[in-house]
């Protein structure tokens, strides 16, 4: 059962707050970056999550097609057998679903769900991500809390976010949003618990805003204020008791140093999301074996090229495992190797 049901994952992310590391979560877009994830989760002896995108999903289901729910359910399907082969266990996730796209990502996933429990079939993915962060934070709550609720009769995790990733990702432009939305605040995160908390049996997540962006930027270009984290833990604590917290998740983890994601660990971060860094891993070998194999890869002067070199198995097998290493490094930064459940 390497595909995480409700009770492991909820043991995983709990496993994670004891012994203070975090889960790579990281986002794919073909049966060849799965198995990149599963390979380097299997390598470490790390528990991971996958996550498909709504871009990644419309992607998977290819031009023809060009349906997110389509292409994220035909990706999660083949997941679940191949997981089968790896002695670690892995979470499917989709990732940043925003209000607009609820009704034609989101509810159509959760329903594939619920009719597979129908037929006594597991979960089809373990969690969803609604990101509601552009509303008004009381919208933000309303459609979160509703969403929770149906969620948890189908023992499905729902992440949320409150304020803003800078950056762009699947074209969702943060740019220029305002310096202040880029933080969230103490208070934000008090009525955010108190909203959530109030749906009994449910587990969520939290991805709150500390100055992270998607994309990779320069050194000193991107403001992380960690710190921030740790106060709306505190606030919650005075203000709920000592039993509360967040189970936090770090977006834009592409591009950080390892004593900045090391700290967020230790004010309750749990999951991390990785795109960027992985897209770029699996990117840069493809690009090396065109200029050392011009010749053989394009059939110029009158020549017919070697097919060994064109065939795209000899390219994206070295890109597989480009992400995977890339993978690897993520699981390493969180703390997260040698920490599986898988048999224990």
């Amino acid at each position: 059962m390497p595909v995480a049901d409700f009770a492991t994952y909820c043991k995983m992310l709990d496993n994670a707050h004891q012994k203070g590391f975090a889960y790579p979560a990281i986002n794919i877009t073909s049966m060849i970056s799965a198995n990149a994830c599963l390979a380097a989760f299997a390598e470490k002896k790390c528990d991971g999550i996958i996550q498909v995108s709504t871009g990644g999903g419309q992607f998977a289901s290819g031009l023809g097609v060009a349906n997110a729910a389509a292409g994220a359910i035909a990706l999660a399907e083949y997941i679940h057998r191949a997981a089968e082969h790896y002695d670690i266990y892995v979470a499917l996730h989709t990732d940043h679903c925003q209000a607009s796209k609820v009704d034609s990502f989101l509810v159509p996933l959760i329903e594939e769900t619920e009719t597979r429990r129908e037929q006594g079939l597991p979960n089809l993915f373990s969690s969803h991500m609604f990101d509601g962060s552009a509303l008004p934070l009381g919208e933000n709550m309303d459609i979160a809390v509703k969403l929770l609720k149906r969620c948890a009769k189908s023992q499905i995790i729902l992440e949320v976010e409150a304020g803003v990733v800078g950056g762009e990702e699947d074209g969702v432009d943060n740019e220029n949003a305002p310096a202040e939305k880029l933080y969230t605040t103490p208070e934000d995160m008090v009525e955010v618990y108190r909203c959530l908390s109030q749906v009994e049996g449910a587990r969520y997540m939290f991805a709150a805003t500390f100055g992270n962006v998607h994309g990779v930027y320069k050194p000193g270009n991107v403001k992380l204020r960690p710190t921030i984290l740790r106060d709306g833990q505190e606030a919650l604590r005075k203000t709920f008791g000592e039993q509360a917290r967040f189970s936090l998740v770090f977006h834009g983890g592409s591009g950080s140093s390892p004593a900045e994601i090391q700290e967020t660990l230790d004010y309750g971060v749990i999951k991390m999301n990785v795109d960027t860094d992985t897209q770029y891993a699996f990117s840069r070998p493809v690009a090396a074996h065109m200029f050392e194999n011009y010749d053989g890869v394009l059939k110029i002067d009158g020549e017919v090229g070697n097919k060994k070199v064109y065939d795209p198995r000899s390219y994206l097998k070295k890109a597989e495992r480009g992400m995977t290493d890339r993978v690897i490094e993520a699981v390493l930064n969180l703390k997260a190797a040698d920490t599986t459940l898988f048999g224990r």
